[in-house]
């Protein structure tokens, strides 16, 4: 598989791992300048090491959603372009500042993934990528309406978190709701349980219709 230009798989700690070149952010191991991406702490590293085509081009623009407090994004903007990252919650949002400290590229914004209208004036158009990891429901109505960002030929990277749609049902039926919503609107490339890593999570990657 390809990985990202800028994401490589190097031995650290004597172990073959993915992993990009920054400063750490939660103590991850490092090794001359490179960190490691630790596909249990993240969504879309657990993509990579389930080699999923992820479709990026060299440098993206990248819209992040649902950032936290930069575990993820931060390793995006390790090796990306422009990287916008929307995070609702204040208190992570204080530890988003200090991560784009040292990343001129990475941009918090306290803003509702929800309401894209509310950063539309500040996320340029035609990103390359959109990244979207929020516990929410309607995960599926969030890729929709961010879909005025992404380029005709970008890529919608989504973690389905079955348990924040709907508590109550089975994984699969609730992914196949997700699905089928996405479908007005993007088409379906690849999807793949992420399991070992993250229980219960469906990763999506899909294109613009």
């Amino acid at each position: 598989m390809n990985l990202p230009n800028g994401v490589e798989r190097r031995s650290i700690a004597g172990e073959e791992r993915l992993a990009t070149r920054g400063e750490p952010v939660y103590g991850e191991p490092t090794q001359g300048g490179w960190r490691v991406w630790d596909p249990n702490r993240s969504k879309l590293g657990a993509m990579l090491a389930k080699e999923l085509d992820l479709g990026l081009s060299d440098d993206p623009t990248v819209l992040y959603l649902g950032a936290a407090s930069g575990t993820t994004v931060s390793h995006v903007a390790d090796f990306a372009g422009p990287t916008y990252a929307i995070e609702f919650a204040p208190r992570p949002v204080r530890d988003l500042l200090s991560v784009a400290e040292p990343r001129e590229n990475l941009f918090p914004l306290l803003k509702d993934a929800r309401k894209p209208e509310t950063y539309a004036h500040v996320v340029e158009s035609e990103v390359d990528a959109i990244v979207q990891d929020v516990a929410t429901r309607g995960q599926a109505d969030v890729a929709i309406r961010n879909r005025r960002f992404l380029a005709d030929d970008g890529r919608l990277l989504a973690a389905i978190k079955a348990r924040s749609e709907d508590v109550t049902r089975e994984p699969d039926d609730v992914f196949s709701d997700v699905l089928d919503r996405l479908e007005s609107t993007y088409e379906i490339l690849e999807t793949r349980r992420l399991e070992p890593y993250h229980d219960d999570h469906l990763a999506v990657v899909a294109r613009p219709r």
